[in-house]
């Protein structure tokens, strides 16, 4: 009887893991954009395409650009010189090849909600594209509330340049009042913020578009006014030496100023929601970048020959180099410039946030409510009033700030996977029509290789050993090499990335080198995040996904 049932018990725990891992490696079809595919959810509403191509470059531009481009351009001129202009030109170099496969994949995919977590969806498995889900939604969540609470404090700051508020607003408002040693900080004004933008988003997207069309433009047009005003000021002599501390200075701050361009994948996300994605959404994503490039170059320019590099002020350096030039109504202009900033980049971080959730609600991977799509104002309410109160408690509960180390590693994430669905849509056996399970197997084993050479490069680097990062630079190349001549790679319709596979290879590489450039806590809370989401996988996602979708299709433009 007992050897009944240890059998019964272990044919049991069989089944499941059977289960779970046949339910992991599900794929969700790829349907041809030509094919007209437009998801409807369960209540019958869809989302309303409002967008052009005008505000897909702003909503680019306006999730990229914050208050970082006045204070990030002069901390890293710091050390690396009026060199910093390259290392912004190389993160910007870096960061086309990145939306170049983002380009590739929001044409080649049906023009629907899902970004990164679909594209792995359909390229690789369920639970990969459920844990770049989690990787990206945590980024997302405490990106959103720290910037909430840096958007408080610039507004308090800002007002306080007025006789009648100065000194005259309470902590707890805006900059924060610390309760119980520093483990509550109670800030009112950041979900106040919170709450006002998930209205607008909540009303329709052709308003918040509106709204950050507006904002965006602002703060662009407040930029080329700081990048003029301090033309006049520059002086060539400070531009020499250009990289005082050797290119290796040069090289580090473009792995810091890297992140100062995160954004432009925001408009993969709205696809769904774009008039002609198939033709607006490639010109969004790599056109709202090179603006984003072109300014940040201004900026490093003007900033490194008005004052020396190592005079430059750590907390607001822009601002300091104008008022030392006696420029104080420009100081005035980057306040205001930020605050539009800061506002456009939480107004898109907190659209792309509820798109996701709407995302995985039509998929079943969390429950349905999250799928429901609102008939009077085609925006998803439910999943966009989640995210402004999870937003909200964090930012008027917590210090968020100081859990900044632990961010980027969604981003980072998702980049090098929607790299790696670039090269694993494409394969083609070459025998067959469809790719076989030994070749598609060899060609992730290469990827992999790719990745953990980009990280090994990037510790070696780190501890300074840098000739052992060229040998793993050597490795990878071996293995994209491999790559391209153990595969055939078949042309795409739309918007094909070019040099294909070593140009997804390279992302792969530089993204993982810049993932081992991150805290120590940021490599723990991956792993975390990481078992947290297979539990409720397992508990929850694998029992209810479906990947064939509740939509319907019907043609549509573009």
């Amino acid at each position: 009887m007992r050897g009944r049932n240890v059998q019964a018990a272990s044919s049991a725990s069989s089944s499941i893991f059977s289960h779970f891992w046949a339910s992991a490696l599900r794929t969700k079809p790829l349907i041809s954009p030509s094919d007209g595919f437009y998801s409807r959810t369960n209540s019958g509403e869809v989302l309303e395409r409002r967008l052009g191509v005008v505000d897909l470059v702003l909503l680019g531009v306006g999730a990229s650009i914050g208050a970082g481009i006045f204070v990030v351009t002069g901390t890293v001129a710091r050390d690396a010189g009026p060199g910093v202009t390259v290392s912004f030109g190389l993160a910007g170099v870096s960061c086309i090849l990145n939306a170049l496969c983002y380009a590739e994949l929001a044409t080649r995919f049906p023009p629907v909600v899902g970004g990164a977590y679909m594209y792995a969806y359909t390229a690789f498995n369920e639970l990969t594209a459920f844990l770049v889900f989690a990787q990206l939604m945590l980024d997302y969540h405490i990106g959103a509330a720290s910037i909430a609470r840096s958007l408080a404090g610039y507004i308090v700051s800002f007002l306080e340049i007025f006789p009648l508020f100065k000194d005259n607003i309470p902590n707890w408002l805006g900059n924060g009042q610390e309760f119980f040693g520093g483990v509550v900080s109670i800030n009112v004004l950041a979900p106040v913020l919170l709450a006002l933008l998930t209205f607008i988003l909540c009303w329709g997207v052709g308003e918040s578009s509106t709204i950050n069309s507006i904002m965006t433009s602002l703060k662009v047009i407040i930029v080329v006014c700081v990048i003029f005003a301090g033309a006049f000021e520059v002086d060539v002599s400070n531009w020499s030496p250009f990289s005082p501390n050797g290119f290796q200075s040069v090289l580090t701050g473009a792995t810091v100023v890297f992140f100062a361009y995160v954004g432009f994948d925001a408009v993969a996300n709205s696809a769904e929601e774009s008039k002609s994605p198939r033709r607006d959404l490639p010109i969004g994503i790599i056109g709202s970048l090179l603006i984003c490039i072109a300014l940040y170059i201004g900026v490093c320019l003007v900033i490194t020959g008005m004052v020396p590099y190592y005079l430059l002020g750590e907390d607001a350096p822009l601002a300091e180099a104008f008022t030392s030039k006696g420029l104080k109504f420009v100081s005035f202009l980057i306040s205001v410039g930020a605050i539009a900033g800061l506002t456009t980049t939480l107004l898109v971080g907190l659209y792309v946030q509820s798109r996701l959730y709407l995302g995985l609600g039509r998929d079943g991977l969390l429950p349905s409510f999250f799928s429901e799509v609102d008939s009077k104002h085609h925006t998803p309410i439910t999943s966009q009033v989640w995210v402004g109160i999870v937003a909200g408690v964090l930012a008027g509960l917590f210090n968020i700030h100081s859990l900044s180390r632990i961010l980027s590693v969604g981003t980072l994430t998702g980049y090098s996977v929607v790299s790696a669905c670039v090269v694993t849509l494409r394969w083609k056996d070459k025998t067959a029509s469809q790719v076989s399970s030994s070749t598609w197997r060899e060609g992730v084993i290469c990827l992999v290789v790719v990745a953990c050479c980009g990280f090994g490069a990037g510790l070696f680097y780190r501890v300074g050993w840098p000739w052992v990062s060229i040998v793993a630079a050597v490795f990878a190349l071996l293995a994209a090499i491999a790559l391209h001549f153990r595969h055939i790679h078949g042309d795409v319709p739309g918007f094909p990335c070019p040099g294909v596979p070593f140009v997804p290879a390279l992302c792969i590489f530089f993204n993982m080198f810049l993932f081992a450039q991150l805290h120590q806590e940021a490599w723990v809370r991956f792993v975390v995040v990481s078992i947290i989401t297979v539990i409720v996988y397992a508990f929850y996602g694998q029992f209810h996904a479906n990947p064939e979708g509740s939509g319907v299709y019907f043609r549509v433009q573009g």
